[in-house]
Parts: C-alpha cells; structure tokens; sequence
C-alpha cells in the first residue's frame, strides 16, 4: 500500500523536519505523539490527522487514567508506531511498556493502588489476555479496559484463523514483515500446528510449501489490500488445480467518519499542488 501511495507522489518522512514548507502533512493511522502534533503547529503545515478512531480511544483512555493521577502501563510492542504515539501522549505521567507476562514482575510502581493499563489496538487477544491477567494478580486495584480496545478487525481475523488452521496443512498470511497482526495471525496458525507462511505478496510463496498439501488457507492483514489475496489465489491456481471456498466469518460493517478536511469539499489537501507528505 505504501508502495501504491508513492506511486501517486506522495513522500512518506520520519520526521517533521523533512517536510517542505507548505505541504500537506497526514498523520499515520497509527497515530503520533503531542510533541509531534506541536511541533506540526509551530512549523505552520497544513495538517490531516488519520489517526484510527480506536487508537485515538486508547490515547483518550491512557491520558485519563494519567490526569486521575494512575501510572499507565501500555501493553505493546517495543519500537511499534502505535505504542511510540500512545507513550508521547503522556507526558508529565508515569508510563511503563510491557510486552509479555515476564515484564510483569519486574514491574516498578509508586503505589500499587494507582495503576492503570491501556493496550496496543493490534495484539493477540490471547497475549493480551495473559498479561491482563498478570497485571491484575500482581496490583489487584489496577483499572483498564480490558480486550475491548484490540481492533475489532485484528479479532476477527484471529478467531478466523483458528478455524481455518484446523482445516488445512498449510496457511499462508498475506502481510507486511512490520505488520503486528499479520505477525500475530502467522504465530496463531503456528501454535496451532499448522505449518504457516507470512509474506508480502504472491512472488513470496515457494511453490514447495504446497507439495503434499491437500488444503491451503490464506489470509491477510487488516491493512493487506484485497488485489494481492486475489494475486495469491490466481498464483496457487497456475500451480494446482484448485476447488476455492470462502470460510464463514463476522460480516464487518463498521464505518469511521473521514477527517474534516478530507470529508468536506475543498480541503487543504485538494488546494494543494504539493505532493502530500506523510508524517510518521
């Protein structure tokens, strides 16, 4: 997708420094910190904020549980975009990240009593889970929203692949290397003792991975665009003869309102003959 998008000119930057005076600067879905949200002000560019609604809940969630006077520990990945923006929104509050149930004991609090945890969108329920619970054995008074805060679509794609890994030999997860929950789905299969792939696209599979299977499953990353499934099938299909079902699974009907200035005609972003770049 990101791919796609330079195609059609525009420039994907680290940091703001890197954007011309001028342009048009979006905001990842995964969201951005205060500091960079300032810093864009101060710099006077024309900003489109695309942070998902549910990762703008967590940051909601995370900075009234700090105003509250609570130390926020954030369930996530180390490095992720998602879990950089939602720490830099605490600022002047004590954060603590956690990746898995083991970071828990070594866990330092000022008081046990005021603690609460808000979670990256794009986890394994079922990681997520353990955690919750370790965090709760070890400050009984820790508040949170529990799993209701994992992206709806990453949930359904992993409860998904559990019913297709027990169906097939081999499952192949469409998916970028740096997606969480592609990452996540690739693990879910695996742990469930099916031999399972993650790649980019259909040039990625290694025909060998097929021979001997009587059924292969594929699915993709909530942000895999549906062209490069299609790719994958029509690839599998000029090797194999192939009979094609579709598993049953929740029909997602969920709409996010656009950005203002994207939903409403003549936005900064039509105005502007600068290639739009996009801020990290």
């Amino acid at each position: 997708m990101v791919g796609r998008l330079r195609a059609k000119g525009v420039h994907f930057v680290d940091d703001l420094s890197d954007v011309p005076t001028g342009s048009v600067t979006i905001f990842s879905a995964h969201g951005v910190s205060s500091a960079v949200e300032r810093d864009a002000k101060d710099l006077g560019l024309r900003v489109i904020d695309a942070t998902c609604p549910l990762v703008n809940r967590v940051h909601l969630e995370a900075i009234r549980y700090a105003r509250a006077g609570h130390e926020v520990v954030l369930i996530g990945h180390a490095g992720h975009a998602e879990v950089e923006g939602t720490l830099g929104r605490l600022e002047g509050g004590r954060a603590h990240l956690v990746s898995g149930v083991e970071d828990v004991a070594t866990l330092s609090v000022s008081d046990p009593e005021k603690v609460a945890y808000v979670t990256q969108t794009t986890l394994s329920v079922d990681d997520t889970r353990a955690i919750i619970d370790a965090l709760t054995a070890r400050f009984p008074a820790i508040k949170g929203p529990d799993t209701k805060d994992i992206c709806y679509a990453t949930q359904n794609r992993q409860r998904a692949v559990r019913d297709l890994a027990a169906q097939v030999d081999v499952l192949l997860v469409v998916g970028s290397a740096n997606s969480s929950n592609s990452n996540r789905l690739w693990e879910i299969a695996q742990a469930a003792g099916t031999k399972a792939y993650r790649i980019d696209d259909a040039d990625g599979m290694d025909p060998a991975w097929l021979e001997g299977a009587s059924a292969v499953g594929i699915t993709a990353g909530a942000s895999a665009p549906d062209d490069l499934v299609q790719g994958l099938v029509d690839r599998i299909g000029s090797l194999f003869k192939i009979n094609l079902s579709i598993l049953d699974g929740v029909e997602e009907d969920v709409h996010f309102r656009l950005p203002p200035e994207v939903a409403h005609g003549g936005s900064s972003a039509e105005q502007t003959d600068t290639p739009a770049p996009v801020g990290a």
